[in-house]
Parts: structure tokens; C-alpha cells; sequence
């Protein structure tokens, strides 16, 4: 609670250097990773991972918000999440198969990209790969001459979605899984997919590993496979086990309150770095982890090495990740979902959802009406910014500021307001004002992540009619997206405070709904 005399309440900072102000935020040295020196402050490190930014693919894969995971293939037809290796293609028969419709669904919903399995871990390929009989080429639909792949590919390039493949690293039908020529088997069947079904956008692999026929555990060539990545489709993200994305640590949709991109990696070499910054690494792949403290001051001050590695939260709309009957009627309501956009994409995330078709090669009717009534939940309650309607100024010293201050509210991630700090260690913060009440419950907030990650603390408040201000909703990180909800509040001012931050806060966007 704060007394209602704004600048009262803000004396301590009357001595504030400043606040600084511009739509086009200076450029300052960032890197995509940088090495911690024994020298280095605990103050130098704070520094360092304040300038820590995405590379170009990271930022493109964040601002997309919504990717669709499609989980298709012979267990679909097996009532099997997991396969063995050894049912028969025979199965396999998508009559109405109709990528075409998926794609124009998740256009309508949303979406902005779609995640294919290519191949699951029982190594049935829904393309009609030169290196296994396993494979669509084997069933009866379409005579063995279809390709979901290139149906698939093919539906999202004229659409307008962006297309991603899933390529399980696990093979349990391959008969030279677990032994090196495993690797060269795999590179072959990632390079058919890379190189003849156009623009890839991303590749999924995971950790899964059984045991080969051998009796023996796959090595698996991650950094083989990511070169052929990066040398056939450079503009691809590479998940989740993989140096673009990381895993957030479950299969519920849910982030952590506090959602650091900036995070220790130290199996890259800190020596390496030192010497060429600027020079993209192709990072080794990392473990598992489920910590819910990745990047603290406390975490980073352990680090010998600091990069960007933002967060996929996936999840699937039904109960299991690939269709079976059992599973009708467990499909997640508009409102379910509604809630794991604000623990996924509210916490500094991208979500994955996964939606699987049905036997008919179909979405289902549940599932459709689920995402439309997502849709639309979205769209009544991100349909107008309220605070595009106030006046926005921001504080300095014993002086105020409205030019530029409407940067934070234009509803243009591309214009930005910098926030200085002051004396008294805070930023200062941004004031809104309404000619006549105005009733809201979710806060919105973005960082222009081009300058890094960099707000560890902030406070909403509104002015009561008491006079007073009210804390409404405290956070702690902010990253691409931070939504937050509460009770409905009516005011005619609220003031979003910065507490603390690793460097100058770069506010790209503030929305009050």
C-alpha cells in the first residue's frame, strides 16, 4: 500500500539518474553465450547475463507462441503409445486422411507451426524411406505409394504454417540399433527429411533410449546430427534435446514462476568462447533438467559458461499422446487450455500442444471444438489493450514523461521503453491514467529479449478510491511473455514498478485485459 501522492511516494528516488526513453533502445555489446572468468564479480556475471540474447532462429521460434504437435502413425492404429517395433504395417490405413484440414483448423486457432512424428520409437516412417521397408510404403493406404510427410509438409507450406519434423532417436524395430552403424542409418533417414520436403523450420528429437539387439544402450551422434541440421536447414530450431530449446521438465504445459532463458551450460568450452564470442556454437546436448531454479543470480554466480536456451512446455489436448478410444472424452476444455497458455506462454515458454489425429486421419470433433473455443477465449480477452486507451507517462526524479512512455502500450513489439535505474536501486516505473474506470484482471508483460532478460522483479498497482495505492499482482521474471491473473480490479490509475533487474529493462510491451 502506497499513499496516493505519487511523488511523495517515489521521493526516495529524487535523486534517480534518470529514466531513458526511446523507441529504437542503443545497441550494447550481447552475445548468444558468454564464458565466466575466476576473476569475474559477482557483479560482472549479473552484467554478463544481462547481454545474453537469442540467436536469430531462437527469437523467430519465441515470437511464435503456439506450435501444434501431431502424434500419427501405426500406434494410432495399434491402440499403443509406445510400440514394439514388430506390428505389421498392414494396419496402417488413414482412408480420410486430410492434412489439409489440420493445417486450415490450426491456422483458424492460432497456431503458427506444426510438429510432425515422422518416427515414433517403434521406427514405422511416414515417408517411404530408401533405408527400411518399415514404412508407409508397406500399407495398404494408398497402395503403399503415399507419403504423410509430404502431404503434411506440403499442406502447412501453402497454408502458411511453419513445418517441423520429430525424429525419434530411438529405433525398435531397426536392426543396427545399438551399434555405430545405427548413427550412420539415422543420418541418412534425418537427411531424406531435411532435403525433400522444403522449408523445415524445426526438428524435435528426444532422449528416449532402449536397448539395441545387442543388449547394448545407443550412443547417440547428437553433434553429427546437428551439423546436418544446420548445414541443411540453418534457419531450423533444433529441440529438445538439442542447442536451441530446452525441455521444461514435464508433459503438463506448466512453466516455472520464475522462467529464466539465461542458464548455466558447461559442458561448452569457457576457453572457446573467450576467444570468438560472436561465433555460433553448436552447443552439446545437455541433460534433463527439472530444477526449478535454472537461472538465479545465486545459480549463474556457479557458472563457467551463461547461454540462451528458452523453454518448450508441451502437452497433449487428450490424455495420451497418441489417439486411442479409451481416450475419447478426455479432451481438454477451452477453459483447461486457456489455463496452460498462462502456465506455458504466461511463464516465458513456448507451448507445445500436441493433437492427435484419429484412425480416419482426421483431427476429432472434440478436439476441433476445443481449440475453437480456445480461439476464442483468446480473442475476448487479448482483444483490446486497455491501456492503449490511457494516458501513459513515466517517472523521473521530480519530473514526469509521456513522450515515448506510449511505446509500452502500441501494441508494437519492435518500439520499446528503457527504464534507468536509480539511486535507490529500483527503475522508476510507468504510470497509466483513465478519464473514467476502467475493470481489469490480467497483466501482460514482455521484455524486447534482442536486449536480453533482464527483470527480476515487478509490481502492479492501482490507485483506490481511498486514495491509496493497492498491490494487485507481483512477479518475479518477465523474458518474451509474462500473463498474470487476479480479481477483477476497477481503477482510474495503476503503475507498473521495476523493482529490480540485472541491467536497464527493456519494456517492448505492457497490456492490462
Amino acid at each position: 500500500m502506497r499513499k496516493n501522492n505519487l511523488l511523495s511516494a517515489l521521493a526516495v528516488s529524487a535523486l534517480c539518474a534518470g529514466l531513458g526513453f526511446s523507441c529504437s533502445p542503443r545497441q550494447e555489446e550481447t552475445y548468444s553465450h558468454v564464458a565466466i572468468s575466476p576473476d569475474d564479480s559477482p557483479e560482472d556475471i549479473v552484467w554478463k547475463a544481462a547481454h545474453v540474447v537469442p540467436s536469430r532462429r531462437q527469437f523467430e521460434w519465441q515470437r511464435l507462441e503456439l506450435t501444434a504437435f501431431a502424434h500419427f502413425g501405426l500406434n494410432t492404429f495399434t491402440d499403443v503409445q509406445w510400440g514394439s517395433g514388430a506390428d505389421d504395417p498392414e494396419a496402417f490405413n488413414p482412408v480420410h486422411f486430410d492434412p489439409g484440414e489440420w493445417v486450415s483448423v490450426l491456422r483458424e486457432t492460432g497456431f503458427r507451426s506444426l510438429i510432425l512424428t515422422c518416427k515414433h520409437h517403434d521406427g514405422f516412417c511416414l515417408w517411404p524411406s530408401a533405408y527400411t521397408d518399415y514404412s508407409v510404403r508397406s500399407s495398404p493406404w494408398k497402395d503403399g505409394k503415399g507419403d504423410v510427410v509430404r502431404d503434411v509438409a506440403e499442406a502447412c507450406h501453402e497454408q502458411g504454417l511453419l513445418f517441423g519434423v520429430y525424429l525419434s532417436p530411438w529405433d525398435r524395430h531397426e536392426q543396427s540399433y545399438g551399434t555405430p552403424e545405427y548413427n550412420d542409418f539415422f543420418v541418412n533417414q534425418l537427411t531424406e527429411l531435411l532435403t525433400q520436403y522444403g522449408r523445415v523450420d524445426e526438428v524435435w528429437f528426444d532422449g528416449a533410449c532402449g536397448e539395441g539387439p545387442n543388449g547394448k544402450v545407443q550412443e547417440y551422434d547428437y553433434q553429427r546430427w546437428y551439423a546436418v541440421v544446420r548445414e541443411l536447414q540453418p534457419q531450423a530450431v533444433i529441440a529438445i534435446v538439442g542447442p536451441d530449446v530446452r525441455w521444461v521438465g514435464s508433459e503438463r504445459g506448466v512453466g516455472r514462476l520464475s522462467e529464466w532463458s539465461v542458464v548455466p551450460n558447461d559442458k561448452l568450452d569457457p576457453a572457446l568462447i573467450a576467444a570468438d564470442s560472436q561465433h555460433e556454437l553448436i552447443m552439446p546436448p545437455t541433460r534433463v533438467v527439472r530444477d526449478e531454479d535454472l537461472g538465479s543470480r545465486e545459480v549463474i554466480g556457479k557458472a563457467k559458461t551463461l547461454v540462451w536456451y528458452p523453454s518448450e512446455a508441451d502437452v497433449s489436448i487428450r490424455r495420451s499422446w497418441f489417439y486411442t478410444e479409451s481416450d475419447n472424452g478426455t479432451t481438454k476444455s477451452p477453459e483447461r487450455l486457456l489455463n496452460i497458455y498462462f502456465t506455458s506462454v504466461g511463464r516465458n515458454s513456448n507451448l507445445l500442444l500436441n493433437i492427435p489425429p484419429n484412425r480416419d486421419g482426421l483431427f476429432g470433433e472434440e478436439e476441433v471444438e476445443s481449440l475453437r473455443g480456445f480461439a476464442e477465449l483468446r480473442r475476448e480477452m487479448f482483444g483490446h489493450n486497455l491501456l492503449s486507451d490511457a494516458k501513459l507517462r513515466s517517472f523521473s526524479g521530480f519530473s514526469w514523461c509521456g513522450k515515448n512512455a506510449r511505446a509500452a502500450g502500441d501494441g508494437n513489439y519492435d518500439t520499446s521503453v528503457r527504464l534507468k535505474q536509480c539511486d535507490d536501486g529500483s527503475y522508476g516505473c510507468i504510470t497509466a491514467r483513465w478519464d473514467a474506470p476502467k475493470t481489469f484482471s490480467v497483466l501482460m508483460l514482455q521484455e524486447d529479449i534482442r536486449q536480453g532478460q533482464r527483470i527480476e522483479s515487478f509490481t502492479l498497482q492501482y490507485l483506490g478510491e481511498d486514495g491509496e495505492w493497492h498491490t494487485v499482482a507481483e512477479g518475479t521474471t518477465v523474458g518474451y511473455k509474462r500473463l498474470m491473473r487476479f480479481d477483477p480490479v476497477t481503477a482510474t490509475a495503476v503503475r507498473l514498478l521495476i523493482g529490480s533487474a540485472r541491467h536497464t529493462p527493456v519494456i517492448a510491451e505492457y497490456g492490462l485485459f
